[in-house]
């Protein structure tokens, strides 16, 4: 997979025509057969699902459970790591492989995704790590939890896929080691070749700096030590046929898609909604008799539609997580959301990325 357009974590040519990440740990390059057989039960279901009317509530991924917290630590002075097992003792969580994330239910039905970065070998609970956001709502939740506390949990779902290469260089900025620890660690394990580098204010500032694998390639990078890196610095040493893997603020993901080769295979994950990119205003009306509202060319439908209804759901504002979608009325959309485990589109229209053509109209079921 290569690097995709500006502010997208893959390719839209890689969503038209997608390929299963290729087994970790097998060989000869043989794809993973857990994501076949996933994809295989998508390709089944959506033949039926795609001919529900057009707002019917979307089926929620399979894993769906309650979780318990069980511990709560704090490696960095406002980070909450978290471990979640089963509320119920005889339930195992489904299985997950490095650059999975999960979609936790917060209070209030408060949606937000969180990578998993724990062991996936350990299926007795799995680790996310959050850090507080100032007047972020799923943040604040989370940083209130206490052992005992029981949230909602979907997935695992893949939208940053870990797949084999000859060599790999990482690049994690502050909480984005959260996804990429557990791909260190794997390829650490697996003998493969690699350089992490770990950026962030200060050391205090960066969780998990004593679980980075010994004798590695590793360099922890505060800034207050080494001053702003910049992406000539962090590619040090790269050589052909590297796959990059970096996650964290977005100038950071830029300045290397920027600079890495072209061909590059460059996997990202990012903290912020993309930028919209090529887009025209369009309109949209809320129901089939409700105001019609105008999206401007450098703004969201759901930033245009939250206006008037605040109360309206979103979580990941990337495309993917499926929250945001709504029943198409009528109208030609264009698709830009990216499902991973949720429900196939099928008359459904995701309000954070999906557009329409310069001045057409679509009518949402809202």
């Amino acid at each position: 997979m290569t690097g995709g357009s500006e502010g997208v974590r893959h390719s839209a040519e890689y969503y038209a025509d997608p390929r299963p990440p290729v087994a970790l740990f097998g060989r000869g390059g043989q794809p993973d057969r857990f994501m076949l057989a996933l994809e295989g039960l998508a390709a089944r279901l959506e033949p039926l699902t795609s001919r529900w009317r057009p707002g019917h509530s979307p089926p929620e991924p399979a894993g769906d459970l309650t979780v318990r917290v069980a511990a709560v630590e704090r490696p960095a002075p406002d980070v909450a790591a978290l471990t979640l097992v089963p509320a119920d003792p005889g339930t195992v969580l489904p299985p997950w492989q490095p650059g999975h994330h999960v979609d936790v239910v917060l209070g209030g039905g408060v949606v937000r995704q969180y990578s998993l970065t724990g062991d996936p070998a350990d299926r007795s609970g799995y680790r996310i790590a959050v850090r507080r956001i100032e007047g972020g709502a799923g943040s604040g939740l989370v940083h209130g939890l206490a052992a005992g506390d029981t949230v909602g949990l979907r997935g695992p779902r893949n939208a940053f896929p870990f797949s084999r290469a000859d060599r790999y260089l990482f690049v994690a900025g502050g909480i984005g080691i959260t996804p990429v620890l557990p791909m260190v660690r794997a390829a650490h394990a697996a003998g493969r070749e690699f350089r992490f580098v770990y950026t962030g204010r200060d050391r205090e500032s960066m969780p998990f700096r004593d679980e980075l694998p010994e004798g590695a390639d590793v360099f922890v990078r505060p800034d207050d030590e080494y001053g702003i890196p910049d992406a000539d610095e962090l590619l040090t040493g790269f050589t052909p046929g590297t796959a990059v893997y970096v996650c964290g603020p977005a100038p950071l993901i830029n300045a290397l898609r920027r600079r890495v080769p072209e061909g590059t295979p460059f996997f990202s994950e990012r903290f912020s909604p993309s930028p919209v990119v090529d887009g025209r205003r369009f309109e949209v009306r809320l129901g089939r008799s409700g105001p019609v509202l105008t999206v401007p060319e450098d703004e969201s439908a759901l930033d245009v539609v939250r206006r008037v209804r605040p109360e309206t759901a979103y979580s990941c504002r990337q495309g993917f997580c499926g929250t945001c979608r709504v029943g198409l009325l009528a109208g030609v959309p264009d698709h830009r959301d990216r499902p991973t485990g949720g429900s196939p589109r099928g008359g459904e229209f995701a309000l954070c990325v999906s557009r329409a053509e310069e001045d057409e109209r679509i009518v949402l079921d809202l």
